[in-house]
Order: C-alpha cells, then sequence, then structure tokens
C-alpha cells in the first residue's frame, strides 16, 4: 500500500464523494472504487457500509481512517521540514476565493508571489463563500479567502485585508455627484444586490436595519461583477466594496459614495484548516498576505503573539 492510496481514502471519506476523491487525485472514479476494493482484500474487512444510503464508515473504517490521518499528517510534515531545510519553496497551492477578492485584491499579490516563487504552481478557484468552507473542510483546498470569516474551530483564520464599503450608483444618478450619503436615503431608491446568503449581503441588511430601513433588492445575483453590471444599466443603487469599483469608476461608468459619518468595513481573511501541515509554498503565501505562517503544532495566534514579541528590525 502506498501512500497516494491513503489520500485517496481520505478524500473519499472527507467528501463523501467517489466522483470528488477522483477529480482530487487525478484519477478515474472506477479507479477510486478499485482502491477501496483492494484496501478492504488488504485488511479483510469492509471499510464502508453499502448497506446504508448515506456515506457510513464500519468500525474496521474508522480505525483505519484516524490511523491514515495520523500517518500523512507524519508524511507531509516530514516532507515540509526537508523541503525547508533544503530551501526549496516549490509545489501547489490550491486556493479557493471569493469572486470579489479574486478578481480584485488578489491579482497583485498572485504576481509578486509568482515572480518571487516561480517555481510554485497558484491554482486559483472562484467560489461562494459556502463552498469555499465545504472545499476547506474536503480539503479540496489548502486556503481559502472569503469576507466576514465565520469562526469554526476546525479552521485558523489569518485577518487580511479591510474593504470599506459604499453607495455604488450609474455615473448619471442624481446621487453619483454626492460627496457622502446617509443610509437612511437608501429607502427613496432601488436597490440590487446578493443573494441572502452572501455575507456582503447579509452586512447591507444590518447597515440598513441598524437605521431602521428595511429595502428588499429589485435584482439580486450571486457574483459581484453581475451587481455591478446591472448598476451600469441604471437598474439601481448597490452597497459594494470601494476597492471592487475602482475600474468602472476611472473609466466614468460608476460612482461611489461613501456613507456619512461612520465607515463600514468588510473583513477579508485567509483561512486554512488546523490540522493542515503547510508546505514552505503555503507558508510564504500566508506570510505574503500579511499573516505570520505558524510553525508545525502552533496556532495561527500563536503565531501573530510571538511575531508582535520580536523586537522589529532586529533592534531590542
Amino acid at each position: 500500500m502506498h501512500i497516494e492510496n491513503l489520500q485517496v481514502f481520505l478524500d473519499l471519506v472527507e467528501s463523501k464523494s467517489f466522483s470528488q476523491a477522483a477529480r482530487m487525485n487525478g484519477i478515474t472514479q472506477s479507479a477510486v472504487s478499485q482502491q477501496l476494493r483492494s484496501m478492504e482484500r488488504r485488511f479483510e474487512a469492509l471499510i464502508i457500509d453499502r448497506s446504508q444510503k448515506q456515506f457510513r464508515l464500519t468500525p474496521e473504517g474508522q480505525r483505519l481512517y484516524d490511523t491514515a490521518r495520523e500517518i500523512l499528517h507524519s508524511y507531509n510534515t516530514l516532507c515540509a521540514d526537508i523541503e525547508e531545510l533544503r530551501n526549496v519553496v516549490s509545489g501547489t497551492v490550491r486556493l479557493a476565493t471569493i469572486y470579489s477578492v479574486g478578481l480584485h485584491e488578489l491579482p497583485s499579490y498572485l504576481k509578486r508571489f509568482m515572480q518571487e516563487y516561480p517555481d510554485v504552481n497558484i491554482h486559483v478557484e472562484y467560489r461562494r463563500s459556502n463552498h469555499v468552507y465545504e472545499d476547506l473542510q474536503n480539503n479540496a483546498v489548502d486556503l481559502g479567502l472569503v469576507a466576514y470569516p465565520e469562526a469554526r474551530p476546525e479552521l485558523e483564520i489569518v485577518p487580511f485585508q479591510h474593504d470599506r464599503l459604499v453607495v455604488v450608483a450609474q455615473a448619471g444618478h442624481p446621487l453619483a455627484a454626492r460627496a457622502d450619503l446617509d443610509p437612511r436615503e437608501l429607502a427613496d431608491h432601488d436597490l440590487v444586490g446578493f443573494d441572502p446568503d452572501i455575507p456582503t449581503r447579509q452586512a447591507t441588511d444590518r447597515i440598513l436595519a441598524e437605521v431602521g430601513v428595511r429595502v428588499e433588492p429589485k435584482m439580486v445575483f450571486d457574483n459581484i461583477e453581475t451587481v455591478k453590471r446591472a448598476v451600469e444599466i441604471g437598474a439601481g443603487l448597490a452597497v459594494l466594496p470601494e476597492a471592487t469599483v475602482e475600474h468602472e469608476e476611472r473609466n466614468g461608468l460608476l460612482s461611489s459614495i461613501p456613507f456619512r459619518d461612520i465607515e463600514h468595513r468588510r473583513p477579508i481573511a485567509l483561512l486554512y484548516r488546523k490540522d493542515r501541515v503547510l508546505t514552505p509554498a503555503m507558508r510564504r503565501f500566508v506570510e505574503l498576505l500579511g499573516g505570520r505562517a505558524p510553525r508545525q503544532g502552533q496556532t495561527a495566534a500563536e503565531a501573530e503573539k510571538e511575531a508582535a514579541s520580536q523586537p522589529a528590525d532586529g533592534v531590542s
């Protein structure tokens, strides 16, 4: 039995999907089934209970899963340690990001990272926020970037940036030339927004609720580019991160108007599983985005605390 077989088995258990485990490992669904049967023959035991409609491990399968996780963690730690000793930064970093961050905040960081580490492959997937969490949970990606990060016991949260939320209008809209805007004024205008389950939409609803305004968007979409196109054609106003409309403002298509008296900021964070062994490439990427990559066995919070206690530029 090879390390690769254990990885396929772990991916199968965590995704509960033969097809997804196949995609994650670059093999066919039939090959995943064959590997499972081979493991059952090797241990002379049923690993997955096939009598149930739901995916369920047998007691033997659970024991195999727990031990396989320990073996793979030790193996991945060994590989990462050897790479560090050899000062090798290579391999692949799999990243899932929400559209607004991936299209507007991330590109400059990706360009810099690829220039500094040309031997690293960065694979980026653009996903809805809930799918980023699923990808991390299922080990389909190494790192995730989301807005309004949700605290989960299995995930580390590394703060990245804070976007300012602004009202966005078509360039010729009566409000476009305003220096600022009271959020209560939005009650008098049509709004374009995100689907209700998207965190930025939920934040917009909270902003309006705080001033006693409830507005049901005239149109809703699942990604920021479509929202901007709807605003451009005059379908309504929208509340969006300021950085995401810079291009349209420069080209005279959209105008952004700050909220009056108070700034509403959208937190963005990098996420990864606490049990994830960070390769040198992953660690460098975390550090490039402003975080302190933890050593093995150290949490992100402990790494940040350690960094804060160090003298700046080597001066005590």
